[in-house]
């Protein structure tokens, strides 16, 4: 499997489906955040992670001399390809916020490793935004214990999961890889998708993931089955099996990891069809990425202003 291509205009969600989608993970928007004025300068330190977007939006914070910077945290991974992929959508990231200051740090395998990005920030304040699509160990543990040790003040912003922009970026690389929307009925009943994820012993990363997978059926109008690479049940290849049994026999990968990657390539083999691309530097993924910055940034804000 070669690595993600530059994102090119596909189907994109129409408004009734942004909508549905929308309301369906507690109303958080799919679209631009508009920014509101700046806060004030925070005394506290911490390094906190943060749960899942309340129903509410949050308002966007605009930026001013003393914004945190943003530490886009990636997993690392062995394949070279990977690396490009995550400059490409910190690039992105970049031109959606030019003032922004935008780094990089991995928690394993590449260089710049995560303790390292953080040293260098030496006492700028910063926000993390995992490129992580679930909650689990990384997200809970690893990545807090790091942000507490660095010299300056962190917080831990929420995994990129699940949300509407994800399955926008998902029906793109399903669509770039070949499936057509708009088939009639036969076709559908011959149709299904699974969606490959990496895997976790942690049960709130298979709840994320049978989230993603449920607003994804909703925007395509066939099943879809979680499944992964390792960790969990089911694999992918017995995904694939079972809906082969239930007389599905056209049945589409869609890569729900954030870069190419051993597993990515491995569920992307397992295809009796087409395999779509891993997320990678799509537009939407930048969006999600500076959403997650944002409502990091005023959790904090709202926690430090008194009642």
């Amino acid at each position: 499997m070669t690595a993600s291509p530059p994102p090119r205009p596909g189907p994109r969600l129409h408004p009734r489906g942004t909508a549905h989608l929308t309301a369906a993970v507690g109303g958080e928007p799919a679209g631009p955040l508009r920014p509101t004025p700046p806060p004030g300068r925070h005394p506290a330190a911490t390094a906190l992670v943060l749960g899942h977007s309340p129903a509410a939006p949050a308002p966007v914070l605009g930026l001013h001399p003393a914004a945190p910077a943003l530490v886009l945290v990636a997993h690392g991974s062995r394949d070279p390809r990977a690396l490009g992929t995550v400059r490409a959508l910190l690039a992105r990231v970049r031109e959606l916020r030019p003032a922004l200051a935008v780094h990089l740090g991995h928690i394993e395998l590449t260089e710049p490793l995560l303790p390292r990005t953080l040293a260098a920030l030496g006492d700028t304040p910063g926000i993390l935004v995992p490129l992580l699509l679930n909650r689990g160990h990384h997200v809970d543990q690893d990545i807090p214990g790091t942000a507490a040790a660095a010299p300056a003040r962190t917080r831990v912003a929420a995994p990129l999961g699940p949300h509407p922009l994800l399955v926008e970026v998902l029906h793109d690389r399903l669509a770039e890889a070949g499936w057509q929307p708009g088939q009639d009925e036969a076709v559908r009943r011959s149709s299904a998708v699974v969606l490959a994820a990496a895997g976790s012993r942690v049960p709130a990363a298979a709840t994320g993931t049978r989230r993603t997978a449920r607003l994804l059926a909703d925007r395509l109008g066939v099943p879809v089955v979680p499944a992964y690479a390792s960790a969990a049940a089911p694999t992918v290849p017995d995904a694939l099996r079972a809906l082969a049994a239930g007389g599905r026999d056209r049945v589409a990968v869609a890569s729900y990891f954030t870069a190419p990657g051993r597993f990515a390539t491995q569920c992307a083999q397992a295809a009796p069809w087409i395999a779509a691309a891993p997320l990678g530097a799509h537009e939407a993924m930048a969006r999600l990425v500076l959403h997650r910055y944002d409502r990091a940034r005023a959790r904090e804000q709202a926690e430090l202003t008194p009642a």
